[in-house]
């Protein structure tokens, strides 16, 4: 075992829910960790309904970049599988999850990628949220034993390289592609936008 892979267990081990920690704690780890993730589609859907059309660019730069970053994630999977904390016999482990390559944390991609994308396209306060809450949710990941610190450190990396060659080429599709979805929008939700339900 190589010298960052000992401190990797060990700081998961610091990390972890122990059998003396309070249940309190871990269903509310539970919840942070299974749920907080709708946060993010939900924001960027408030943005699109109700946002202005540059907001709607981000909206879907921001997606954009996230499904990048994912399939790089897959990739990763595919060429090193790095078992979770409880396939080899580590910690405790609170909630169930499949048995698959533990590194990078899709959670904490997509939010570090939602939140940096929407930061650096001027949604300081927005990004800066989702950001929060992907800490929160690399927390209790890593305490309820699905995750290693690393995976969410390798997280944030494939966030910011998806977003480094990502931004390039979305700079020369960015107004027809938001112009194309802003007409299928308004195509397709008509009635409510003309009731004022939604934003044109």
């Amino acid at each position: 075992m190589n010298e960052i892979e000992v401190l990797n267990r060990g700081a998961f081990l610091r990390l972890n829910g122990e059998e003396s920690s309070p249940r309190w704690l871990i269903d509310l780890a539970i919840g942070i960790g299974d749920d907080l993730i709708y946060l993010v589609p939900l924001v960027l859907i408030g943005l699109w309904l109700w946002g202005s059309s540059v907001q709607r660019t981000g909206v879907i730069k921001s997606g954009v970049n996230s499904l990048c970053a994912l399939g790089m994630n897959q990739l990763i999977g595919l060429v090193w599988k790095h078992p979770r904390p409880f396939m080899i016999d580590l910690g405790h482990t609170w909630m169930s999850h499949a048995p698959d390559s533990s590194f990078p944390s899709d959670h904490a991609t997509v939010f570090a990628c939602v939140g940096m994308s929407l930061l650096f396209d001027g949604a300081a306060l927005l990004g800066t949220c989702i950001l929060s809450a992907g800490f929160f949710v690399a927390w209790a990941r890593v305490f309820l034993g699905l995750h290693f610190p690393l995976d969410i450190v390798g997280a944030v990396g494939v966030a910011s390289a998806a977003i480094f060659v990502a931004s390039p080429i979305w700079g020369f599709v960015a107004s027809p592609t938001t112009k194309l979805l802003e007409k299928l929008y308004h195509l397709l939700l008509r009635r409510p936008i003309e009731a004022g339900w939604i934003r044109y």
